[in-house]
């Protein structure tokens, strides 16, 4: 939960997450999906770490698996930001979403909402 001073300045409010999600470049049909682990997640993307360098724009399919959900969340996003880790070899990946079906963004709505504790309006 953020701290109580914290005011949130993004559009979009982010939420610690820690649930399994695979991602594999939208391009490279014939790539297996990678596995890891979110970090964070707003309506609009997901943070993630990666253990190979992805270019900025690389539109990305990714797959996140939500606790007591039987399917996953899948949308498409793009790389916004990346950044190796000061220690070993893996980057931290900043996605924002570019396609996502309404039944998945309302999923990922209530789990912010939840998590944020965003008082019903």
């Amino acid at each position: 939960m953020p701290d109580s001073n914290f005011e949130e300045k993004r559009r979009f409010p982010r939420v610690e997450s820690r649930f399994p999600l695979k991602y594999k470049d939208l391009k490279k049909t014939d790539e297996e999906s990678r596995g890891s682990i979110s970090k964070n997640l707003s309506e609009n993307g997901v943070r993630f770490r990666s253990d190979r360098f992805i270019s900025l724009a690389c539109r990305l399919v990714i797959e996140m698996n939500f606790p007591a959900l039987s399917k996953p969340v899948k949308a498409i996003s793009k790389v916004a930001w990346i950044r190796k880790l000061p220690v070993g070899d893996d980057y931290e990946v900043g996605n924002q979403f570019l396609e996502i079906a309404k039944e998945d963004k309302n999923i990922i709505q209530s789990f912010v909402k939840t998590e944020f504790r965003i008082p019903s309006l």
